[in-house]
């Protein structure tokens, strides 16, 4: 697997993930920790981008 496709992995994952953590954030339900495990895959995921677009 190529790392531009691990880092949109990464932050499709994260994407979905901090939509579904807001949700269940404003919903009653255990939404922080799907929000700050969806952020940091987000991050970690375009900082993968942009590292890969660099060179």
């Amino acid at each position: 697997m190529t790392a531009r496709r691990t880092g949109t992995a990464l932050a499709a994952v994260g994407t979905l993930l901090s939509l579904a953590g807001g949700a269940l954030y404003v919903l009653p339900g255990p939404g922080l920790p799907f929000l700050a495990t969806g952020a940091a895959l987000l991050i970690a995921g375009l900082l993968v981008l942009a590292v890969t677009r660099r060179n």
